[in-house]
């Protein structure tokens, strides 16, 4: 069930939406600083600062089909809201629409996942940004907790799986990446090679025209984003993210922007998911012109 749509330009009925954007204001695995409840509903405020052409895709996004259903309805524990996610999404992306969420914690990622690769079947993979591995089998005694995220996909959806940003995680992590050929790049080979060469070869072993696309805001460094929920130092910059966004953004049936606890700083975080989510359609959209 959804509730309270307020999204600047996000003026299309569902029906006639090419995108689809909801929020889920949730955070109830959160295990350093809760808040991201919070950021639905101020990465929308957000909205309201930005002007609505993209000059670079030449693109305006007042002239998109975009729709705001709102807000999922909260619940108590994960895993009903996990469930209720499965049951609002799947439709979305079955209608043939570009999936969008603005969480809440990083855990929320999984069902989006996999609705979309229901819909496209063998021809998929998923990108993740995050500074962490979140390849913990659980976390507090909580498979879908946020930090399990990314095993969770691996395991339940497809290893076709790349994750760009990482450089943080207990021992455990690093080496069950290494023993299952877990592919990812640190922060640190992002700066060492430059984010194009790494961002051509993850599609090289995607080596799929289908992906999802999963934003854990703390992908980039605190000094961009210092409103997250686990902040890590030396991490990527805003337009290393931006570049991520603009090449694939084209091949993205689902997107989301996580993590953001704007009562930890002045807004600056939800001003910059919001661009790299406004950023997101407007590469999409001029992949279709």
């Amino acid at each position: 069930m959804f509730y309270k749509p307020e999204m600047m330009d996000a003026l299309s009925d569902y029906e006639s939406a090419r995108y689809a954007i909801f929020g889920v204001p949730f955070d109830g695995t959160s295990s350093y600083r809760s808040g991201s409840r919070w950021a639905p509903d101020a990465m929308r405020k957000a909205s309201e600062n930005f002007e609505t052409y993209n000059s670079y895709f030449d693109v305006d996004l007042q002239d998109l089909q975009i729709h705001d259903a709102g807000n999922i309805e909260h619940y108590s524990s994960v895993d009903l809201m996990l469930e209720e996610i499965t049951f609002d999404v799947q439709p979305i992306v079955n209608d043939g629409k570009v999936l969008i969420m603005m969480g809440g914690e990083h855990s929320l990622t999984l069902p989006c996942v996999k609705a979309c690769a229901e819909k496209a079947g063998d021809d998929f993979g998923v990108l993740v940004l995050d500074a962490h591995f979140d390849l913990r089998e659980d976390y507090g005694g909580i498979k879908n907790n946020h930090a399990c995220v990314s095993r969770n996909i691996i395991e339940e959806v497809t290893d076709n799986y790349v994750s760009i940003g990482v450089r943080s995680g207990p021992k455990e992590e690093w080496v069950f990446a290494k023993d299952n050929d877990i592919k990812y790049f640190t922060s640190d080979d992002v700066r060492e090679m430059g984010i194009k060469p790494v961002i051509a070869e993850a599609l090289e072993y995607l080596d799929c025209k289908q992906i999802y696309l999963s934003l854990d805001m703390d992908a980039l460094d605190p000094s961009f984003a210092p409103g997250l929920g686990t902040p890590e130092p030396f991490g990527l910059t805003d337009l290393d993210v931006r570049e991520v966004i603009r090449i694939l953004a084209p091949m993205t049936i689902g997107f989301d922007v996580m993590e953001i606890a704007p009562e930890y700083d002045n807004g600056q975080s939800a001003l910059l998911g919001t661009k790299l989510l406004r950023e997101f359609i407007a590469a999409h959209a001029a992949s279709e012109k």
